[in-house]
């Protein structure tokens, strides 16, 4: 029905479109088309993206000769997303709704409330205030995609309330986060969703002054910072009575556990140069491993639970290519039965019209413990409106 509904106003929006095809508008590219009411009771601006990719894996086993390797691949729609957001009845009142068109769901539907000077308040389904690699749009990445950090680790999107602040001291700038959400993740409809909720608390420190261009949360020094700019994060998410092996994603599980996740980042940048570097600790106040029994047989069930490490590093030549490098480390807990797995990744990257419009690819060494080493191509056009 969801899907029916989107498409029914895409359709008549083009159709909108096609009447007036000949009016010229102000907008730039990359910046969506943008409406506002005569009377300026409300606004709304429309996004929409897509990202093609090849994906290329070949396996090494013990003689690395191609012959004897295994190779397989891919080309497919990684991401494509129709966006709308704007104010109504008054600029401090702001919505945004992100709809995912390849998986057909619901992914941004919140409602921001600036009710008092730097105080705001947000309601609805949205990202979580977690690791800033998963807080950076997917299409303001510096790699073809996140890290194996992120999607290890990551406590993703979730539906509830978010009170953010921010303040000055001299030059620094400092925000606070905090969050109260289901703790089941984005359009969670189970009958029997868990009995807690999620609490999240982030701080944020910015010695040096804001970046330009919100450049803290984009990959790539693509404003090339005059001045070294720096942040620094932290952020705290205990998740009560979790009832998914990652929290607010992946499979019901049998029981239930408390989880609590510990991210600590960093985003430099001066002058082409920047620097990221995150660090994840996950862990349940109850063993993560549990076993259950299917009806004919006992299982082991685990939540992943573990430590990872994210680090990268890249350089914007003045032509706009970028070079970048990545190294991934992740440790699960023993008890969950997950392997250690590091991945070394170089990336370049050719920005046209910033991340609007840009060409990337990289290629991993990925290291699992007990299984073949394996090497991951990628290539990515993305075209954002």
């Amino acid at each position: 029905m969801t899907t029916r509904i989107l498409i029914n106003c895409i359709i008549v929006a083009a159709c909108c479109f096609s009447a007036t095809a000949q009016i010229t508008i102000k907008n730039k590219f990359g910046k969506g088309i943008r409406f506002i009411a005569e009377d300026s009771s409300f606004a709304v601006k429309m996004n929409t993206r897509v990202q093609n990719r090849y994906d290329g894996f070949l396996t090494l086993t013990d003689d690395t000769a191609f012959t004897d390797s295994k190779y397989a691949d891919k080309m497919w729609i990684r991401r494509a997303r129709i966006k709308f957001s704007g104010f109504a009845w008054t600029p401090k009142l702001t919505y945004k709704i992100e709809y995912d068109m390849v998986n057909g769901q619901v992914l941004d539907a919140v409602v921001i409330w600036n009710f008092a000077g730097n105080f705001s308040l947000w309601a609805g389904q949205t990202k979580l205030p977690g690791n800033r690699e998963r807080v950076i749009s997917s299409q303001n990445l510096q790699f073809v995609d996140r890290s194996l950090l992120n999607s290890n680790y990551n406590i993703d999107r979730d539906k509830g309330l978010q009170l953010r602040h921010h303040f000055k001291v001299g030059e620094m700038v400092i925000r606070e986060m905090s969050s109260l959400s289901i703790g089941e993740g984005k359009n969670y409809t189970a009958l029997n969703p868990n009995s807690g909720y999620d609490w999240t608390q982030r701080i944020e420190f910015l010695p040096f002054g804001k970046f330009t261009g919100k450049g803290d949360y984009f990959g790539g020094d693509l404003k090339r910072e005059e001045t070294l700019k720096l942040a620094l994060g932290a952020t705290f998410d205990y998740n009560d009575d979790a009832i998914r092996e990652k929290g607010q994603r992946g499979d019901e599980l049998a029981q239930s556990r408390d989880i609590t996740t510990l991210f600590v980042d960093m985003m430099l940048k001066y002058k082409g140069l920047s620097l990221m570097a995150e660090y994840a600790d996950k862990s349940t106040t109850s063993a993560a491993a549990f076993l259950t029994f299917d009806g004919s047989v006992w299982i082991t069930e685990s939540y992943l639970t573990g430590t990872g490490l994210n680090l990268q590093l890249g350089y914007l030549l003045k032509s706009n290519w970028e070079l970048a490098g990545r190294f991934t480390q992740i440790t699960p807990e023993d008890i969950t039965g997950k392997a250690d797995v590091s991945a070394y990744t170089f990336g370049l990257s050719r920005y046209i019209v910033g991340h609007s419009l840009k060409f990337q690819s990289d290629i991993s060494l990925i290291q699992a413990e007990g299984s073949d080493d394996m090497l991951e191509f990628r290539l990515q056009f993305e075209l954002g409106l």
